[in-house]
């Protein structure tokens, strides 16, 4: 039976290559967001600045009523002064009216300093609008490249899924059945190339009668450790082909013995 290395070969290949950029087109909207929150953050600063103003204006109202109603008060001690009978009377009345304006004289100090304040608030608001529209150009640039990328990325999927397809056909049942049976137990690695006389994968040792079997390429070796169809040095044809080195020597194998 002859043994269709050369096309397994290029399956593993191209089923790397769709894991590869499936994972990253599922990475994109964790990128989209990081940019969203980003973008939300401007807003946010924008918002904040704004609430900084909207709670100095209501503070300076508010002092500004208090001011109104203790104006009324002294305007009620001034006219008891036209009815005062005793100098004690008088002298009461005047200190609640110089305490008073005290009083007043204090709150239209705060006052004049949350009017200074409304004013650093607003150049506040015109920075961070600023910094606002620069960012979210850049942002909503970042934002666009991202996507463009996505349908590059699922362009580049939707190309290898059609040689994948293309391909299945021409692999007899039984190899492509253990292939698929390996690829899903092994984590997408199905295949581990033999450098020397070692699983590139699992880096053990291969008995010199699998490696003889092997080379005469009359029926699919596993790796009697990692469970993995083992294959020798590509050929020209399938270095022509495209098929790169499948496998890492320094790779970890975290797969476990074969079953």
């Amino acid at each position: 039976m002859d043994i269709a290395f050369e096309k397994l070969i290029r399956l593993q290949y191209v089923d790397t290559e769709i894991a590869r950029l499936q994972t990253l087109v599922d990475a994109v909207p964790a990128r989209l967001e990081a940019i969203d929150q980003q973008i939300q953050a401007t807003n946010a600063a924008v918002a904040q600045a704004k609430e900084k103003l909207v709670a100095n204006q209501k503070k300076r109202r508010e002092l500004e009523g208090e001011v109104k109603v203790i104006r009324e008060g002294m305007a009620k001690y001034k006219r008891q002064l036209n009815d005062v009978k005793s100098n004690k009377e008088y002298d009461a009345i005047n200190k609640e009216i110089v305490e008073t304006q005290a009083r007043i004289d204090g709150l239209e100090e705060r006052i004049l300093n949350e009017m200074i304040a409304a004013d650093d608030i607003e150049k506040e608001i015109k920075a961070v609008q600023k910094r606002q529209v620069d960012e979210e150009g850049h942002l909503q640039k970042d934002k666009d490249t991202v996507a463009a990328e996505k349908a590059d990325l699922e362009k580049q999927k939707t190309s290898a899924e059609t040689e994948r397809s293309a391909l299945l056909p021409t692999i007899p049942a039984d190899q492509l059945k253990l292939y698929e049976r390996i690829h899903k137990k092994r984590g997408g690695t199905a295949m581990s190339r033999v450098i020397g006389d070692f699983c590139s994968i699992c880096m053990m040792r291969v008995r010199p009668q699998l490696l003889d079997e092997l080379l005469a390429g009359k029926s699919l070796i596993t790796c009697e450790t990692c469970g993995r169809i083992l294959y020798g040095e590509p050929s020209g044809d399938e270095a022509a082909a495209g098929a790169a080195p499948l496998d890492d020597p320094n790779r970890k194998d975290d797969s476990g013995p074969a079953d």
